[in-house]
């Protein structure tokens, strides 16, 4: 848990000093992290799908397939990151006029992309050792690194934005700067921890990428559909105004700090999950896949009061002045959700461990169409526009969650839980 908070405090703490710069820079920040989001996101399967296969191959006492996985997976992820530099660099002007029709958020977005993009390697490179580390079950070398990480762009935020001491002054530049140095250094670390173990084969099999891209195929469409989703929803944000952008920008950094937060059952119960399936042992996996979701809302349900009492502080640190007025309708709804987003994330971990990669997909399509359709509906010019968007998110990754659950408990299609479910009855 704690190694996956780390990752999106980056965030948090770039938000609380970029909102000292006012609202046009925080709105420009909102924009630059969803769009980085949809970039790096959308390669999740670079983690995820190696988590998977690490695991099963754990299982299967399989050692040479876990270094083949991990090797693979860096060695896509640094060729992948040094494409989206060269082919993302020219369309990131297009992308942030996509996004605000607001001139100097549009200027500051794209200060802030060009700097962040150059650590697109080092991003996707992490998210592939993290991923072999996972899966083998050590949580606590990604949690060391991230600390790191995270500890090196703090020291460096308020140095390259307010230009102290020898320092220049860099604005939301030097938010950027710090985050790509800090990033670069932690994917050193991950690679030298993936060297020692699980290890790094001798040779890449560039044939074997296909196999790799085909576990991908599923996870890129449904990563992408999630993104798109919050792409189109941030991008509502800011048109229905610079103050909504601003008190956008906030909830959903807070939002993605309890996502990562929850997600520490769902990346214990991917890699537990997919040891069990890999052992054959079908009706443990799925008494993994309870007590997550059982521990997951517990802890959503601690999230929603964590939420409400504070809302005055984040609101302090995190919100210029101008946004409160629509902020707080908007945090309210946030918090009441995140039960609801517990019980997804819990089943999207679930479904990984198990490879059912078509599943979450198709899920994640049906959603996403839903909340879409919604957001062109919404009326942006309302004072009460933002708060509209979260209930729509709300919505969003409520039919995500009830999809997962089904998949499992009675376990509805070609489901991977069908033969623990025959396990039990046979058993009682």
């Amino acid at each position: 848990m704690i190694s996956l908070v780390a990752e999106p405090i980056t965030g948090l703490v770039d938000t609380g000093f970029i909102a000292r710069l006012g609202a046009a820079p925080l709105a420009a920040l909102g924009v630059g992290t969803v769009l980085l989001s949809s970039i790096f996101w959308v390669f999740n399967f670079l983690g995820i799908g190696t988590q998977t296969e690490v695991a099963h191959g754990l299982g299967e006492s399989r050692s040479e397939h876990a270094r083949e996985a991990a090797g693979l997976a860096l060695a896509v992820a640094t060729a992948i990151g040094l494409a989206l530099i060269a082919l993302g660099w020219p369309a990131l002007g297009f992308a942030t006029r996509f996004m605000s029709n607001d001139a100097p958020v549009q200027e500051a977005a794209l200060v802030y992309l060009r700097i962040r993009l150059l650590a697109a390697p080092a991003v996707l490179g992490m998210l592939a050792c993290f991923g072999a580390l996972r899966g083998l079950q050590d949580m606590r070398t990604p949690l060391w690194i991230a600390v790191g990480t995270n500890a090196v762009n703090l020291v460096l935020d308020p140095l390259l934005i307010f230009g102290l001491g020898p320092f220049p002054t860099l604005g939301i530049g030097g938010a950027a700067w710090a985050t790509v140095i800090a990033q670069w250094g932690g994917a050193a670390a991950a690679v030298r921890a993936v060297r020692r173990r699980p290890g790094l084969p001798d040779r890449v099999h560039w044939a074997d990428a296909r196999r790799l891209l085909r576990v991908g195929r599923d996870l890129f469409f449904r990563t992408g559909l999630l993104l798109l989703f919050i792409l189109i929803s941030t991008r509502a944000a800011t048109r229905a105004g610079v103050e909504a952008g601003a008190a956008n920008q906030a909830i959903r950094q807070m939002w993605v700090f309890m996502a990562f937060v929850l997600d520490a059952y769902a990346a214990a119960a991917q890699s537990l999950v997919g040891y069990f399936l890999g052992a054959a042992h079908a009706a443990i996996a799925r008494r993994v896949a309870a007590v997550a979701i059982g521990w997951s809302i517990v802890s959503g349900a601690g999230m929603t009061a964590a939420m409400i009492a504070g809302s005055g502080l984040v609101a302090g640190m995190l919100v210029p002045p101008a946004a409160h007025g629509v902020f707080a309708a908007a945090w309210l709804v946030a918090a009441l959700a995140q039960p609801m987003n517990a019980v997804a994330f819990a089943t999207d971990g679930i479904l990984w461990g198990a490879r059912d990669y078509r599943f979450l997909r198709n899920g994640m399509f049906l959603s996403t169409a839903i909340g879409c359709a919604l957001l062109a509906r919404l009326d942006l010019d309302e004072p009460d526009a933002l708060t509209g968007i979260w209930w729509i998110s709300v919505l969003w990754i409520g039919v995500r969650g009830a999809f997962g659950v089904m998949r499992v408990w009675p376990g509805i299609g070609a489901s991977p839980f069908r033969d623990a479910a025959a396990d039990l009855a046979r058993g009682s």
